[in-house]
């Protein structure tokens, strides 16, 4: 959506939204809850600690397709083999986050988000599968990140309240790819700046020396919702649909995927 474009939306919904979520299509609770984690998420991505943004990925024992079958991600090593939509490419290099919870609970940009088995299709996952929320998932063509398909049944996030650890693993590949992580179509890592959110980050300069980090085109198309207007604008499009379809492709696979939740053994 253009600047113009999206200035227009937001005057247009702007009166007609507040109604809705009066009228109780969108409780204020839940708008208010969302625009706190929007501010919460305007900030910078990168920091390495429990409330960080950054690179996180695969949690440790999720299975990654290879010529030789599936491979806990933390098995994996530089040269390894894995399966992708472009046919068996070398990992270059397996980047590695570990969190400590220090507070009670982990902080929602930390804890995994589950991905239940089939929460997708009928065929995938084949398993839970749990990845950091700003993950993204291959679907209809898009990459989308996980933490806007939550649903609250088949895909949820996953409390890991028994963990006071968190181990997150990243498959670098020469260029920005898709694997198969539990079955399902995820991304590898985009590299589109430095890799120092990394634990070991030091381990690639040593095999590969420093690295100018030029940013790798994306595999597709990466949607995302920019800040707190892009979560207002989500908000809108979400309390609208239900009277004018005007969802975005975000949305139409997040409503596609929350429909077949009751289909979902959870």
């Amino acid at each position: 959506m253009s600047c113009s474009s999206r200035r227009r939306f937001l005057g247009i919904s702007g009166g007609l939204a507040g109604k809705i979520a009066a009228s109780g299509a969108v409780s204020l609770p839940i708008l208010a809850s969302m625009s706190r984690r929007a501010r919460a998420g305007d900030g910078n991505d990168q920091g390495q600690n429990q409330n960080g943004h950054g690179y996180h990925c695969f949690l440790r024992g999720t299975r990654i397709l290879t010529p030789l079958g599936e491979i806990p991600v933390e098995d994996l090593a530089i040269g390894s083999v894995v399966e992708t939509l472009n046919g068996p490419l070398s990992v270059k290099w397996v980047g590695r986050q570990t969190f400590k919870r220090h507070s009670p609970s982990w902080h929602w940009s930390v804890a995994p988000i589950r991905i239940a088995r089939f929460a997708l299709t009928d065929e995938y996952p084949r398993r839970d599968l749990y990845l950091s929320p700003k993950h993204c998932l291959f679907i209809d063509g898009y990459l989308i990140a996980v933490e806007w398909l939550v649903n609250g049944r088949s895909i949820a996030l996953a409390t890991m309240h028994d963990r006071e650890v968190i181990d997150y693993f990243h498959l670098e590949l020469e260029s920005h790819e898709v694997i198969f992580a539990e079955g399902a179509p995820a991304e590898t890592l985009q590299v589109t700046n430095d890799r120092e959110d990394f634990a070991n980050f030091i381990d690639y300069e040593r095999m590969y020396g420093p690295d100018e980090a030029v940013a790798m085109k994306p595999f597709a198309p990466i949607l995302r919702y920019e800040g707190g207007r892009g979560e207002v604008e989500r908000l809108l499009r979400l309390a609208v649909s239900p009277f004018v379809d005007i969802r975005d492709p975000i949305l139409r696979s997040r409503n596609r995927i929350a429909e077949r939740a009751e289909l979902v053994d959870i």
